[in-house]
């Protein structure tokens, strides 16, 4: 009896623990789907297989389960890249690239990219979320290619130019995209490859920044 009693309550700890993780991928899929304004609370609790008061002890409302799941799905990537800028030792090209490619591959290439279509279609009905998105991600994920860019002007290997300027430049296409991925691509408009929009736009990119030799 003792051991019975031992496992059901191991496995309800252990269900106990989980319990923000599942909210927070319930949360993340129906963000995706939905959109922010037609996500219920009660819907992310059902789909997480808890009751909406149970929620409740994690999260106070949507906005804040919101902000969990970017800092828990999407922030982390963006210290990683942090931390690697710190300690790069290759060329501002390399570095600049990889920022470039790992901002698709680690948010683009995923169900994240969702978010950033939610953020662009109802930053005028939600600006709360839209101003958190803004600090915590994009301003963020922008001082990335900025300093990148200034990297690579400092040691001579880009052409001067203002890096705050050519960094909304530089993302733009980016953000593209994503959004197209969630938009045309999605009503039967000829497909785009990533791979090959990816590889044109960085040709694009070096050929104009890049000092050549003389």
């Amino acid at each position: 009896m003792d051991c019975s009693i031992n496992k059901i309550k191991g496995r309800w700890e252990r269900r106990k623990e989980a319990r923000p993780q599942e909210l927070l991928a319930a949360a993340l899929d129906l963000l995706v789907e939905r959109g922010y304004a037609t996500t219920r609370l009660d819907d992310v609790a059902a789909k997480a297989g808890v009751s909406k008061g149970t929620l409740y002890l994690y999260f106070a409302n949507k906005e804040e389960l919101f902000k969990a799941v970017v800092r828990e799905h999407i922030v982390p990537a963006i210290g990683r890249a942090e931390q690697t800028i710190e300690q790069y030792q290759g060329s501002s090209r390399n570095l600049l690239q990889e920022i470039l490619l790992g901002r698709w591959e680690q948010v683009g290439n995923t169900k994240l990219s969702g978010i950033m279509k939610l953020i662009v279609a109802e930053s005028g009905n939600f600006p709360e979320i839209a101003k958190f998105y803004h600090d915590e991600v994009i301003l963020r994920g922008n001082a990335l290619i900025t300093k990148a860019i200034q990297r690579g002007v400092e040691s001579g290997e880009f052409h001067q130019i203002d890096a705050v300027q050519a960094t909304q430049v530089i993302a733009a296409p980016i953000i593209m995209l994503i959004l197209r991925k969630h938009s045309f691509d999605t009503c039967g408009s000829e497909p785009i490859s990533p791979d090959t929009y990816l590889e044109t736009f960085l040709n694009l990119l070096f050929q104009g920044l890049v000092v050549r030799p003389a």
